[in-house]
């Protein structure tokens, strides 16, 4: 069964880092594009990071760029995303997510509705 599982979520203050990864079962995850997500209350689930399966190379919003950082190790068959000075309006459920081919094409940055094999989500909280 082809699944992802999204784990490292929680509570931190404001400042804080957690580092969330996304480890996928029943399929390799070495060529595929994987894209990080996160949802607010009463928001639109937001693509916030995103890395190839091809040459590796990574794509960030402005929102978390510089702070948050998209990695894979295919041996582990993971991909993590290390956030860092995390602030309150960092407070969602995030995401894992497979596309079949890259994250963008042209101008447009595939989103939500692009990607496939999504995992169940992780809470983060940031929060003093």
């Amino acid at each position: 069964q082809v699944q992802l599982v999204e784990s490292g979520g929680g509570l931190v203050q404001p400042g804080g880092s957690l580092r969330l990864s996304c480890v996928a079962s029943g399929f390799s995850l070495t060529h595929y594009v994987v894209g990080w997500f996160r949802q607010g209350p009463g928001n639109q689930r937001e693509r916030i990071s995103c890395i190839s399966g091809y040459d590796g190379s990574t794509r960030y919003v402005d929102s978390v760029k510089g702070r948050f950082i998209i990695s894979r190790d295919n041996a582990e068959n993971t991909v993590y995303l290390q956030m860092n000075s995390l602030k309150p309006e960092d407070t969602a459920v995030y995401y894992c997510a497979t596309h079949p081919h890259e994250c963008y094409s042209g101008d447009y940055e595939y989103t939500a509705a692009d990607f496939r094999s999504w995992g169940q989500g992780v809470q983060v909280t940031v929060s003093s």
